[in-house]
């Protein structure tokens, strides 16, 4: 079963309200023995019953995805430097002076955590540098160890921004292996009806008409054919959707390709997937579909299709062992308006910036070889 959105960062959640109960306890501590040696004692108490009820609000609002947005965060971070900025006025310097804590200690840490988990590394440092300014405002003087309060809490938001991340990173990925895997085993029973059925009456009609005369023996051809057709869709084709290594959206390109396998066309390519963008892979797919055509009017149908993936480009190599082309008939084609390769092919692999090289000889045949770059120009 998918995970629920948000599921990986829900323990961390979780952490951060045990982070923030526990330090609340030891502000409480903290404040129970320096009690009489604050300036306002009534009023450190009543900052803390703030921060109490503060912690259970926030213990309650992250608890609910829906409430993980800007107000809550904005309001969270507002309440703990407005409680930091009153630590020199109910402390009283002299208490700090003299080695007193500042009132929020630890708990401030609390909406730098949350900002990191809600919005990874950069919203945690943002967080983290507003409270940090804020707690050395509070300070007559800054020492070593006020800038040792400080780096800390930047690295708690870094590292903590950073670890959200990565598991809303692993949560993609899972949801995405969790979806191929749904595909497979749905493309795999699809595959035992097809092969218990349609294929078997296809191979059944190929077999009894393939002697027949007339339009029975064509039919026949063309049920092997489609039966040659739909095996190779069964066994070759993945889902259509994957991801570039950008996160772009693309499409295996044997997908689009493997439509035109048949018994007159073989196709070749990569046990693994060739993913490109999906206009490319479109266009590409396209003018194969064009060159294919050509070869059944006028090289008898029979061709062979190469895909081969080359990391920075994809080619798609079409030949057929027809009567070749004659020089200056793509010129003379053009001419008379006949915009085949002209525009079907070299048009279509030349608008994602690609290029085509024909190799045709008399009674020798002809290759067309598209090369096209694996990000669209």
């Amino acid at each position: 079963m998918p995970s629920p959105p948000g599921g990986f960062e829900v323990p961390l959640w979780r952490a951060l309200t045990v982070f923030r109960l526990a330090s609340l306890a030891y502000v409480c501590a903290l404040a129970v023995r320096d009690a009489d040696r604050y300036a306002h004692p009534y009023a450190v108490g009543a900052l803390i019953l703030l921060m109490i009820v503060w912690t259970g609000a926030t213990a309650i609002g992250y608890a609910r995805p829906a409430w993980r947005r800007w107000p809550l965060l904005l309001a969270d971070l507002g309440v703990v430097v407005a409680i930091v900025l009153a630590t020199p006025w109910v402390v009283g310097r002299t208490a700090l002076t003299h080695g007193v804590p500042t009132l929020g200690v630890a708990w401030m840490a609390g909406p730098v955590l949350a900002w990191a988990v809600s919005g990874g590394r950069r919203r945690g440092t943002v967080a983290a540098l507003l409270v940090a300014g804020a707690d050395l405002a509070t300070r007559e003087r800054i020492g070593q160890s006020s800038f040792t309060g400080v780096i800390l809490m930047l690295l708690a938001g870094v590292v903590v921004g950073h670890v959200a991340r990565l598991a809303a990173s692993a949560e993609e990925r899972l949801q995405r292996a969790v979806e191929l895997e749904a595909a497979t085993r749905e493309r795999e029973r699809l595959a035992r009806d097809i092969h218990d059925s349609v294929l078997q009456v296809l191979a059944l009609v190929q077999r009894r008409g393939a002697d027949l005369p007339g339009e029975a023996g064509e039919l026949a051809r063309l049920a092997g054919e489609q039966e040659v057709a739909l095996r190779a869709l069964i066994a070759g084709a993945g889902p259509a959707a994957a991801s570039l290594p950008d996160g772009g959206e693309a499409v295996d390109l044997r997908t689009l390709l493997g439509r035109y396998a048949s018994a007159a066309v073989a196709l070749s390519a990569p046990a693994t997937p060739v993913p490109l963008p999906r206009r490319v892979a479109g266009e590409l797919a396209a003018a194969t579909g064009a060159a294919l055509d050509n070869v059944g009017r006028h090289a008898g149908g029979r061709a062979w299709v190469l895909i081969e993936d080359e990391g920075a480009t994809v080619t798609v190599s079409i030949r057929d062992e027809g009567p070749g082309i004659p020089d200056g008939r793509l010129d003379e084609a053009a001419a008379q308006g006949r915009l085949g390769v002209t525009q079907s092919i070299r048009g279509r692999v030349a608008d994602v910036g690609g290029t085509v090289r024909i190799v045709s000889a008399p009674e020798a045949g002809t290759e067309i070889e598209l090369s096209v770059p694996r990000s669209p120009r």
